[in-house]
C-alpha cells in the first residue's frame, strides 16, 4: 500500500474501497470485510449511502487493529449547519460503532456548509476526527472556504476518471495543499469506459485489465481512489495496481481522452443544486 501525507500530517492510504449504491446490509458487510481481507485499509462511506452500520460491523470483526483502518463518512446536505452538523456527527459515529473518524467530509457544497465546518473545525480539535474536508466543492467555493476559515480541508473528493480529469483543479488543490480524492473512478462505466480502445490497448500492453490501469493511472497522479465493487474476484482484482507502472507515452494517450465535462452532472448547474437540496435521507 502507498499513502499520502495530508496536510496536517495525516497519512491516508492512497487506494481504498467505496460503498456507494450497496445498500443492502449483509451485502455490504461482505464487501467491506472481503476488502479488508483483500489489503485495503482505506473504507468510504457516508450517512447518505445508508450502510454505516454495516461499514462499522466489518470493520468490527475484521481482526485489524482500528488505528490501522482510515475510515471515511460524510455530513448529507440536510445537516448542514452548525448545531445539525454536531448532531449528525454523532448519528453516524453511533451507527459506525466508532469512538472517533479518520476523515469527516461535506459531501456536497450547499446549505449551510459554513456552519457545518465551523463544527467540524471544533470536532477536530476535540479530537474526535483526525481529518477533515469536503467533496465536489469545485476550485471557487474550495479557495473561498479556505480563505475565510482556520482549518482548511485535507482532501476535496470530486469526480475524477479518464473521461473527466480535472487537472487543472488537481493543481490548484495541489498548490493549496489539499489532496484530490476521485469517487467513481470507472466512471460508472459510462462513455463505455470498459471497452474504451486505448484502455484497452494499454491494459493490454502491461498485461493488466482496463480497471487496473485507470487505478494505476490515478495513483501516479497522486490522486486518492476509492473504487466499488461487490464481487471478490475484482475487489482483489483493483487493489493489484502497485507493482507495475505506466510509461510516460500510457500517460499521455490517457490524458488525451479528456472531454472536460462531468460523466454524470455538473455541480454549478442551478437546476442540479436545486434538485439536490430537495434530496433527504432518514438519518
Amino acid at each position: 500500500m502507498q499513502y499520502v501525507l495530508l496536510n496536517n500530517g495525516v497519512r491516508m492510504p492512497i487506494l481504498g474501497f467505496g460503498v456507494y449504491q450497496i445498500e443492502d446490509a449483509a451485502q455490504c458487510e461482505r464487501a467491506v470485510a472481503d476488502a479488508l481481507a483483500a489489503g485495503y485499509r482505506l473504507v468510504d462511506t457516508a450517512a447518505a449511502y445508508l450502510n454505516e452500520e454495516a461499514v462499522g460491523r466489518a470493520i468490527r470483526t475484521s481482526g485489524i487493529a482500528r488505528e490501522d483502518i482510515f475510515v471515511t463518512t460524510k455530513l448529507w446536505i440536510q445537516d448542514a449547519g452548525y448545531e445539525s452538523a454536531r448532531v449528525a456527527f454523532r448519528r453516524s459515529l453511533d451507527r459506525l460503532g466508532l469512538d472517533y473518524l479518520d476523515l469527516y467530509l461535506i459531501h456536497q457544497p450547499f446549505n449551510d456548509y459554513y456552519g457545518a465546518w465551523r463544527a467540524m473545525e471544533e470536532l477536530y480539535r476535540e479530537g474526535r476526527i483526525r481529518a477533515i474536508g469536503v467533496c465536489n466543492f469545485m476550485p471557487d467555493r474550495l479557495v473561498d472556504l479556505m480563505d475565510h476559515n482556520e482549518i482548511p480541508p485535507v482532501i476535496d473528493q470530486v469526480e475524477v476518471n479518464p473521461f473527466c480529469q480535472r487537472e487543472a483543479d488537481r493543481q490548484l488543490m495541489e498548490a493549496r495543499g489539499v489532496r484530490m480524492q476521485s469517487w467513481a473512478p470507472f466512471a460508472e462505466g459510462r462513455n463505455g469506459l470498459f471497452r474504451d480502445p486505448v484502455l484497452e490497448d494499454v491494459a493490454a500492453g502491461h498485461g493488466r485489465t482496463v480497471a487496473q490501469v485507470v487505478l494505476r493511472w490515478l495513483v501516479q497522479r497522486g490522486v486518492v481512489c476509492i473504487p466499488k465493487s461487490v464481487h471478490r474476484e475484482r475487489i482483489e482484482e483493483n487493489f493489484r495496481v502497485f507493482d507495475f507502472e505506466l510509461t510516460d507515452a500510457d500517460m499521455q494517450r490517457i490524458a488525451a481522452l479528456d472531454t472536460g465535462r462531468s460523466c454524470f452532472f455538473s455541480h454549478d448547474d442551478p437546476e442540479i443544486v436545486s434538485w439536490l437540496g430537495t434530496v433527504r435521507f432518514d438519518i
